[in-house]
């Protein structure tokens, strides 16, 4: 197993040119472990290889979520359009302005022109398209309804996106205040306090304690500024880092993000929405329910709905309905059991399910326009506190010899 992944590894991207059987002229790109093998490949093919050579590496940015989900959209339609599956390639690809996007879909593309399915050229790219993805195209090839799995697919992955979209900027407006309000303190602190200080040593009478504090602190900063940017940056960076290599880490903020107040409960219904989503689209595939929930617990993005999938999928394997199972995870409000009751009595359950996600995708729009509605006056308070505080702070002594005058 370590070899081939090794053999993986020293994959090169070759670009070639020859002639096939009628002698018209081919060109076209490789993965290969070496010249030799894209010359024996392409010979099998039929091309008298005449050119070789490597590809020139670096692609120019890098592939995005919403770089698959447009490229996921593109091939949907053009498939349903009737245009053959390599031309579609084709014609996504160059229509790509990231080079990065048309150099995947031109390596998938060769992978599919070797002889490989579909669904086997996207495996070789789990870091852009994951088991969900491979999963669905693989039953669409089996089913021969492509087309139309790669038309859900390519709804899914839209919708997902708006709401990671919704929860990225629910998250990045608070923060991101927070952020500024800490730089604009840093200078002031920094540069602006001292030149009071420097003004109020001449007036030779005791400063009142606001601005003793102030004072204080701008000391601080001025002696240790080094270490505060340092020490904070290096911290967020390291804690970032943690989060992202450390899975005892992740589970730990996993857990906690779901109990954070107002926060907890948006990403809450975020997480059912993902999870309800994912299931119908899978369900409604064909995929068996079993199969289905592999995919579903890593999809909803947290750890604790993850475990709970795990413990549904084992318990509808021995027999229990998804009803029961779902309510013995103990992770989802009764809503959503009642609407998979009802759906597994009625036999369409790919139906409710969508219904549910689309019930808490309306409720996560409405939780980030409260949210957003509310944070205004909280941060714009939490800003005049801060600043006003400050200038208050320095401008006491002016004030208290003003009234001695």
């Amino acid at each position: 197993m370590a070899t081939a992944k090794d053999d993986k590894k020293k994959e090169i991207s070759f670009v070639w040119e020859g002639k096939d059987k009628a002698g018209r002229i081919m060109r076209g790109e490789m993965r290969a472990g070496g010249e030799a093998v894209v010359q024996a490949t392409l010979r099998r093919q039929g091309i008298l290889v005449s050119k070789i050579k490597k590809q020139a590496s670096g692609g120019g940015g890098k592939v995005t979520a919403k770089d698959i989900t447009l490229f996921t959209r593109q091939l949907a339609t053009m498939m349903k359009a009737g245009v053959p599956l390599l031309q579609s390639f084709d014609i996504v690809g160059k229509g790509s302005s990231n080079p990065a996007v048309a150099k995947l879909l031109f390596d998938i593309k060769t992978e599919v022109e070797t002889g490989s399915s579909l669904n086997q050229a996207f495996r070789k790219y789990p870091m852009y398209f994951d088991l969900l993805f491979c999963n669905l195209v693989e039953a669409g090839e089996q089913a021969g309804i492509l087309e139309m799995l790669l038309d859900r697919l390519a709804s899914y992955k839209e919708k997902i996106l708006a709401i990671q979209s919704k929860i990225k900027s629910a998250l990045f407006y608070p923060i991101a205040v927070v952020m500024v309000a800490f730089v604009v303190t840093a200078i002031l602190m920094i540069f602006v306090v001292p030149q009071f200080k420097s003004v109020f040593s001449g007036f030779g009478a005791d400063l009142p304690a606001p601005t003793l504090v102030v004072v204080g602190i701008s000391d601080f900063f001025v002696k240790y500024w080094y270490v505060i940017f340092g020490g904070l940056g290096g911290g967020v960076y390291g804690f970032l880092n943690l989060w992202k290599r450390s899975r005892k880490v992740q589970i730990f903020m996993d857990r906690l993000s779901l109990k954070l107040p107002v926060f907890g409960d948006l990403l809450t219904k975020a997480t059912i929405a993902r999870w309800a989503r994912t299931l119908s689209t899978m369900f409604a595939a064909g995929v068996p329910l079993v199969e289905a929930l592999d995919s579903v617990g890593g999809a909803a993005g947290n750890y604790v709905y993850a475990t709970a999938t795990k413990q549904i999928q084992a318990e509808v394997s021995t027999g229990n309905s998804l009803t029961v199972a779902m309510q013995n995870a103990n992770v989802f409000p009764s809503m959503v059991l009642q609407m998979v009751a009802i759906g597994e009595e009625s036999g369409q359950l790919d139906s409710m399910l969508s219904k549910v996600a689309d019930f808490f995708e309306a409720e996560v729009d409405d939780a980030v326009e409260a949210l957003s509605s509310l944070m205004e006056p909280i941060i714009m308070a939490f800003l005049g506190v801060v600043v006003g505080g400050m200038v208050v702070a320095m401008y006491l002594p002016i004030f208290k010899l003003g009234a001695v005058v």
